[in-house]
Formats: structure tokens, sequence, C-alpha cells
């Protein structure tokens, strides 16, 4: 601002703004004052509004300053000029000199050459461009922080002001358009599987244009206070309720959720946003929308998620602040009900009425965030980057939500229904048959006996044990219980959190596997580093043995947990002897320090190597003398063996586990591991697909961990599976020294399936699944 006296200021300007919203003038003439007035209460020479078209073309809408008769007449792409910059950017941009700036675009029908300076910032609504809000000098000078904040108040009033229509018609804001009305697909991340039919439930609060310039501050910022003590107090009761156990990761969500809400740098945000003339809600929306601004530009996914918190802590005020019936709105759900949001909290999920609750479609989110965690733990199919979805989808329209490819149908027609309608039938009949064999013992059909386990990383996923029949929990992820903390999980809660998984399991056996931390999956309390390659770089063992106390604080609490059982320990990334031996000697000293301090300590402990790099996977033998048992990590493995990024769309497909190459290198490991004496299983996805877990048995491999949901698939493809036969059959290929121009086994493998020795029901299972 450029009278620092006081006279001028964010509350008089937005009680001008609320005057004009009262008078009845035209909407082009209210719009041209509001601009004047801008223009005043800035000192500024030139304020000009810019609204995105439906084209996605900026069109001068409105200004103070210009050439009247450029009004609706001047255009501008989205790229183009530093109107086009601020779009490009979602945040402000502040110039001195424009015109000396690599980015000016000159338009002489506006009149602009008088003038210098030039601030502008984004008008967003719900997170999307919708405009964009300029004020320019004839002085070369900077704006201030005080200017450029009131420029985005304004800009967010200005957001729900049109939209609302109170200023200019609404079919002329982009955001609401006609929405269309026939069938459209979003393709996003598969976030948590499964598949959903049911009725879309919008999960956005918006504030008002009525409900956002304050009459009187001190009260609105009493309601403040009394919201964020309603918020809290939510919150702890949703933590007194039982939802959330001690000691299971959805329990450090909630609580490091909970820090968040007494988090003092956002309630000073909000206060300040409401001392300057605003509503609590229309404070809300603008700290928001700051938020929104620094989630596009951030990279760490630690931090995003901290923004996604943030987003959803100001979701739930809002909800108080409209009172108790729009509290309960969002836990009366209709039958069926698929949840489309921006984001979600973690809290706001644990509310939700299960039994209801069919999906979550969000904009954003990733396999990692605290929404995903919660909702696998839960059995929630859930879809994440569906980007444009909320601008398309209205409360009651049909959706489909597929969960396992990571696909949202909007309004589907009568052959997509019915196509997913008769698909889930058949996974209903198929359950209902794997149920049938649940108890009975896994085996090929001639005779060789199998032992399926389940992978987890969750307590809550621990009761599928009893429900599909596993072997017990051939590869626990430590993991996530350190991702969602925003301090280095004590030992006491470690132990806590090992001995309900022991006890969930019962007699049947875990493996823990140490942490699997860096790459894509970081914690707050270890700085990320940003690697080149980071599926290559500072992680899982190698990390743990640069910090050595967090290994030995990890080691100590499984030692601890697991007095008077079994104690089985996998050490993942192994990739040099050296790393695996002072694992080991990690370990033996804990038990020696449990000892000593006269804890009881485990009947047995056995280390497990996790063969995952090629510099094991090719000459294992003095790995496997250090370690009692062998588990394959067929994820990690292939993507190093064929260089190819299993998470990059673009490479991913290129490779298959099925080619010759891949198949004579997992032959020789289980060899190895043979010829050493120690036990080995396959964890990955391979082994809980039923074509790959057959050819793994006939590899030889009689141990296989995967994900509980493809037991039942896996122990009835086996069932059909003559492994000797099949066995036999690879081998003839594997012989094959000719030139091979099939990459990949696969398609000969389905087509000679019955001279392979795998019956017609297998071929069938992959199909369906």
């Amino acid at each position: 601002m450029l009278d620092r006296t006081g006279l001028r200021g964010p509350r008089r300007l937005l009680q001008r703004i609320r005057d004009l919203m009262a008078e009845q003038d035209q909407a082009q003439a209210r719009l041209d004052r509001l601009t004047r007035i801008i223009a005043e209460e800035t000192g500024s020479d030139v304020c000009s509004i810019y609204l995105v078209l439906p084209s996605g073309a900026l069109e001068l809408s409105a200004t103070h300053g210009l050439k009247a008769e450029a009004v609706h007449s001047l255009r501008l792409a989205r790229d183009e000029g530093l109107v086009g910059l601020v779009a490009q950017r979602a945040r402000p941009v502040s110039v001195e000199d424009a015109p000396t700036h690599p980015r000016f675009a000159y338009k002489p029908e506006t009149g602009e050459e008088p003038f210098k300076s030039f601030v502008g910032v984004p008008v967003l609504r719900g997170g999307r461009l919708v405009g964009v809000l300029t004020a320019q000098t004839m002085a070369v000078r900077p704006s201030t922080e005080e200017e450029i904040e009131t420029l985005q108040t304004v800009a967010m009033l200005l957001a729900e002001i049109v939209a609302s229509g109170e200023l200019i018609r609404a079919e002329a804001f982009s955001d609401l358009e006609l929405r269309a009305s026939g069938p459209e697909r979003y393709a996003g991340a598969a976030l948590a599987p499964g598949i959903a039919m049911g009725v879309a439930v919008i999960h956005e609060p918006h504030v008002a244009s009525a409900r956002m310039i304050a009459e009187d501050a001190e009260a609105e910022e009493a309601r403040l206070d009394v919201a964020v003590a309603d918020l809290r107090r939510g919150l702890d009761e949703l933590l007194e309720s039982g939802r959330a156990p001690v000691g299971t990761p959805s329990r450090d969500v909630l609580e490091a959720y909970r820090m968040f809400a007494h988090d003092r740098g956002w309630i000073e945000q909000l206060r300040e946003a409401v001392r300057s003339g605003l509503t609590v809600e229309a404070a809300v929306e603008r700290v928001r929308n700051t938020h929104r601004a620094r989630l596009m530009k951030a990279r760490e996914p630690h931090f995003r998620e901290r923004l996604h918190d943030l987003e959803d802590l100001a979701n739930r005020l809002l909800r108080h602040l409209a009172g108790p019936d729009a509290v309960r709105a969002m836990t009366d759900l209709p039958a069926n009900a698929i949840l489309v949001a921006r984001s979600i909290g973690p809290a706001e999920l644990m509310e939700l009425d299960r039994s209801r609750l069919a999906g979550i479609a969000t904009e954003e989110g990733s396999a990692t965030s605290h929404a995903a965690i919660v909702a696998k733990a839960l059995g929630i199919p859930m879809v994440g980057q569906v980007e444009g979805a909320l601008d398309r989808v209205e409360d009651g329209d049909t959706l489909i939500l597929d969960g396992e490819f990571g696909v949202l149908h909007v309004r589907p027609g009568e052959e997509v229904l019915t196509a997913y309608a008769e698909r889930m039938e058949g996974l209903s009949k198929a359950h209902l048959a794997y149920a049938a064999r649940r108890d009975a013992p896994a085996s090929t059909a001639d005779g060789a006996a199998m032992e399926l386990s389940m992978n987890a990383g969750l307590l809550i996923e621990l009761p599928r044990l009893a429900e599909t029949g596993a072997a017990g929990v051939g590869l626990f992820r430590t993991e996530f219980q350190f991702m969602i903390s925003h301090t280095l999980p004590r030992v006491s809660t470690q132990i806590e959190m090992y001995k309900s998984v022991l006890n969930a399991a019962g007699d049947k056996p875990v493996v823990f596997r140490t942490l699997d931390l860096g790459g894509d999956k970081v914690t707050r309390f270890i700085p990320e580093l940003r690697e080149p390659n980071p599926a290559l770089g500072w992680r899982a063992l190698r990390m743990g043995l640069d910090r050595p106390a967090l290994t030995r604080y990890q080691l100590r609490a499984l030692v601890r947990a697991s007095a008077g059982r079994v104690l089985k320990v996998l050490f993942p990334m192994v990739a040099d002897i050296g790393e695996l031996a002072r694992a080991r000697d990690l370990l033996h000293t804990e038990l020696e320090l449990a000892r000593h301090h006269g804890h009881d300590v485990p009947l047995a402990v056995e280390t497990g190597l996790m063969i995952e790099t090629p510099a094991v996977a090719f000459a294992p033998e003095p790995f496997l003398a250090l370690c009692d048992f062998a588990a394959v990590g067929a994820n990690d493995l292939m993507q190093y063996f064929f260089a190819a990024d299993r998470q990059n769309p673009q490479v991913a497909s290129r490779y298959d586990v099925l080619a010759p190459a891949p198949l004579a290198l997992l032959k020789s490991v289980r060899e190895a591991c043979d010829a050493a004496g120690k036990p080995v299983s396959v964890c990955g996805e391979i082994a809980g697909r039923p074509l790959e877990a057959c050819v793994l048995a006939a590899l030889g491999y009689r141990r296989l961990s995967m994900a509980a949901g493809s037991i039942g698939p896996v122990k009835a493809a086996l069932a059909g599976c003559d492994a000797a036969r099949l066995g036999t059959w690879l081998a003839g290929e594997l012989a094959n020294d000719g030139p091979q121009p099939d990459k990949s086994l696969r398609q000969k493998l389905i087509i000679a399936a019955q001279e392979a020795g795998i019956s017609s029901l297998l071929v069938d299972n992959h199909a369906a699944f």
C-alpha cells in the first residue's frame, strides 16, 4: 500500500467492495467500479481483471486505467505476456519495470505505454485458475508484500463473487460452464485396490460470497476461536473413540494430524486474515488458497503431505463454521457412496460411515499419502490423480471406480455398466470359490506342496491371514510406521507395534523386513536427497548402515517384541557382502544387549537376505553362507535386470519376467539356494499373478508371498498346474540356443497350455485377473 498512514488498508477496501455488492448497477458497470476501487485503495494507476474463457484464453473483462475499448476485445494466450506468466505459475508476479522484462508483451490497443511497474496475482477458485488480477503504476518501483497480500485477498473474493453471478453473468465464467451429461472416463493412479459402483458425493466445501466481508472483526475472531476449539475437540474424540487403536499406523496418522490442528503458524495466518476484515470463512479460504499455491510448487513428498493435511483441516474448519448439519452431512452418506474430492484427510476418512462408503476418487494424492495408507488398511478402493473430475462430476452421478487399474468412469454408458457388473459378479463368484478352498493345503496338480504367504505393512491387514488361509506373513514392510510419523518412532512405540503384529498372526510366522526408506519413501525426520536416480541411491539397508542408530532402534524393538517367539528378520537392498555382515552384527549386538539388561529374548533368531540386486542374484553363494533364509525381491530385481523403472509407464511395459533370460536367472537363484540348504521364497507382484506363480512353481520355488487378495487366485491356478510337466516344457524353451524373436514366453505358454501342463482354468483365470 502506498499510504502508510492507515487511512487506506485491507479493511477499508473490503468495506467498499461490500458496499458495491449491495448496489444494483449493471453487471459490467459494477465490475468496472470494482477495478476503480481496487486501484484507489492500493494507490495504483491501473487495475485490470482478466478472466479465463472456456477456450483457455485470458480476456480483459474490466479495467481502470487502460483504454475502455480494449475490454472484451483483448485476449491473451495462457502463456502470453506477464499476465500469462501469472497464469502459468498460478502465483503472484511482481516486476519493477515491466517493459524490460523478457515476458512483457506490448499491446498498443490497451494504451499501457506510460505504465512501468506491474503486479499480478492469480484468481483461483478451488485450486483452479479462473482469472488474473493486475495493478500497474507509472513509477518504476517494487511492490510491497502488503500490496501483494491485499491483491491476493481481493482475488479470492473476486473468484467467489464472479462465480456467484453477483458481478457478471455466470455463463461467462469458465468454471461454471454447462457440465457435460454424457459418459466420461478419467485415467488416474490406483491408490487402493478394488472396484466400486455407486453414486457421487462431492467433498469440497465452498464459501458463499455473501459471507466473506466481516462487519465486526472482533466478533469474527471470537468465532474463529470457537471453531478451532470445536475442531480440536472433534479430533480428540476421534482418537479416544477406539476407531484407531494404539500402535496402528492409522493411530499414528491421526496423532500427526492432531498436531497440525495446533500449528501456531496456521492459526496465526487465519487470525491475520480475519483482522484484515474478512469473515472466518473467507479467512479459511484465503489461507487454503495460499497453501494450494505452495502445494503446486512443492517437490518434497513430506512437505506436500503437510500442505494436504493443512488443507483438509481447512475443510473441517469450514464445516464446523457452517454448523452441526454440515458436519453431519459428510457422515450421513447415501448407500454405495463414492466420494469425489480434491484431497481428503485421514481423520475425515475415518469418520465416514464405512458401511456406506464404496470408494474414493481424488484429484491429487499418491500411493504413500496418508489417505491412501488408511484407505488400503480399511479396504476402500481409491483412485487418485483424476484431474478435472470435480469440474465434471455432480452429486448423484453414477460412477464406477476401478482401483485395480486407476480408472474413474463418470455417468458410464450401458455397455460399460454391463461389463463392470459382469466383472464384479465374476469376482464375487471367484471369491466364493476361493473361500471354499481357503483351508485346503496349497499344492500343484502333480502334488508339489506350496506355501503361500501374504505381504502386509499395516496391522489392520492381519485379519486377512485367517480370511485367506495364508501360511503366514512372508513380508511385513516396517517402513509405513516411520513414513507417517513426524519424529523417529520411540523404541517403546515400535515394540508395541511389532507385538501387535505377532499377536495378530498367532502361531503363524511373520518375516519382518527392516526399513526400506529412501527413493519414493521419505520421512520427515530424515532429510530428502534429490538424487538423479533414487531407485539406485541412498535407500534401504544402505541408509540403515549409514545411520546405525536408526537400524539399532528398530532391531532392538524387534528383539524385545519377539521375546519367547521366533524372530525372522529380512535385510533389503543388499549389494555387498560387507553390508550383510554389518547388518548381522548389529542384530547380534542388540541380542546381547537385551540379555545383558535382563530382558527376555526370542526363542530363535533367523536372518534373511533379500535377493533384489544383480550383484547378489548372479553370485549368491557367499551371501547365502551368512543367512538362514532368502527372499527374492522380484520387483526391484527385475527393474534392475532390465534397466527399466517399473514406476515409469514409458518403459515398464518394455520387459516381461516370462522372457527366457529372467527365467534363467530366477532358476539359477533357486538352484543356488537349494545347494546351500537355505529356504527361498519369491515376494513381489509376480508371485501374486496366477500364470507367473505357476511358472515359479515349475522353476522349483515352493514358497511365494503376495498381496492377500492374490492368494485365492494363485491357489486355484496352482491346483490346475502340473509343475513337473511345465518345468520340462520350460527347460526345452530355455535350452533353445537359436534365434528367439519373441521377447517373452507368455503367449507361447497360453497357446501351449495343455502341452505345458497348465489347465484351461489357469488361462481363463489369468485373463480375468
